[in-house]
Order: structure tokens, then sequence, then C-alpha cells
């Protein structure tokens, strides 16, 4: 079921009548297939397409990128064409950096999202020093653990450690590494999403994505902790169903 729009664009469920285009980034170490319980959720109401970063799955003999700028300017290239009607876009963790530095370059050739929704992650202008990128395989896959974002069963299995954790080392080090330029803000509407017990994202971080946009700022804070999003799916999808039905009515 669905389409595969190259390498690194999948619609798993195309709704070409729908007004409006959700745009989702992966958390680190996640992949495209993470939203295809979005895309079947939202559909025919928007066409959601899920970006797949190199190095995982069907791309994994592909080298990682290197930087989120790397792979922001890979994204905006591979979308084009995708922007031809009202977009927004919707990252989480380390998918919220690359949606917003996305969102920077699409601003800058003029094509404005109706929103960037950042989940799970610090506003890019606070910065935090971490090297878990750094740490062994033991401690990599205990910080995987300590944030429950992935099936207990996979580290039980050796071969599929052994596969994904490569990719996973490399997010957490565009994660880590990232810095903001500091130099633009964003037009577009901007929701900033997050757990109250995520140990990644403070109140306060989130929150801090209010300075990234001229526009009107929203922060939403669900129960939960770095994946809130499992099991606040529900209420994060009927906002996205509301707000961009609303915002895509208000233009």
């Amino acid at each position: 079921m669905g389409e595969e729009l190259g390498a690194w664009i999948r619609r798993f469920h195309p709704a070409p009548a729908a007004p409006t285009r959700l745009i989702c980034f992966p958390h680190a170490g996640g992949s495209a297939s993470y939203y295809f319980p979005v895309s079947r959720a939202l559909s025919p109401e928007l066409d959601v397409l899920a970006v797949q970063y190199p190095g995982r799955q069907d791309r994994r003999h592909e080298p990682n990128a290197a930087t989120v700028g790397e792979l922001a300017d890979a994204v905006v290239r591979e979308l084009d064409g995708w922007t031809d009607k009202p977009f927004a876009l919707f990252g989480h963790s380390l998918g919220a950096s690359v949606a917003f530095e996305v969102a920077e370059r699409l601003e800058a050739r003029g094509l404005v999202p109706a929103a960037l929704f950042a989940s799970g992650r610090r506003a890019p202008s606070r910065f935090r020093d971490e090297n878990v990128h750094l740490k062994d395989d033991d401690g990599l896959i205990a910080d995987i653990k300590k944030l429950a974002g992935t099936d207990e069963q996979v580290f039980g299995d050796p071969d599929i450690v052994r596969m994904v954790l490569p990719s996973v080392r490399a997010d957490y080090r565009l994660a880590e590494t990232y810095r903001w330029s500091g130099d633009t803000r964003l037009s577009c509407p901007v929701y900033a999403l997050t757990g109250d017990d995520d140990p990644q994202v403070t109140l306060d971080e989130a929150g801090a994505w209010a300075g990234h946009t001229t526009g009107p700022f929203t922060l939403k804070v669900y129960a939960g902790g770095h994946f809130y999003l499992n099991a606040q799916a529900p209420a994060v999808l009927e906002l996205l169903r509301t707000e961009l039905r609303d915002l895509v009515t208000a233009q």
C-alpha cells in the first residue's frame, strides 16, 4: 500500500484531494514507517508524507547524514513539487530539529509552511552538552531504553541490535552536535508539543520555541515522557487535524 516517492519520501495513504499536506520527520533511530499509523488516521483529510533518512531499513547501506543541515538540504531538494498546496511540517525529537531547518530553507525560497509542529525537542536556541553518541554500545542501548521509545524485544535480538545501532548512534550524533545558526526566525505558526515528564526537554526549553518565529506560538503539554506520542496519539492527531483545518481555512 502507498507510494515510495524515491528513496526519501514515503506516502503510505495517498490523499491527492486533501487540501493540506503534512510532512513528517522521524526521531533518532526512527524511520518513515513510524508515521504509518499517523498517515492511516489522517487520510484522506490530510495528505501525509513521511521522510526516510539514509542509513536505515531499505536505505541501511547508504551513509548517514553528517549534519542536520546536510539532512535538511537533501530533504528540501526531495520536496520539490510537494509544496504545491498548503503544507505543514511535523517532527519528533531529532525530527523536530530537521523539520525546523527544512522550514527555514523553504521560507527562504518563499515557501511558508502552514505550521511547524515541533515535538519532544528543546528549542534550537537551547543547547545541552550531551555525548551519548560517544558511549559504548551498552551505554547507548541503556539510554535508548531509558527513553522508552523502542520495543524491549528489539534489544533481545543481537542481529537486530547490530543492524540498527549504527544508525541510532549516527542520529544521536546529529542531534547532539546540532547548533542553530541564530540568523533567522520563521514567520509561520509554531506549535511545541512535549511530555510533562520528558528527561530530554523541560517546559522552559519547549517554551523557548516561541523565540523562533514571528508568527503565533502554542505550547501543548501532554502526560508522558519523551515518547508521550505513543500513548497520546489520539489527542495529538486531533490537534493536527483541527489546527491545520483552521489554519488553511483562514488563509
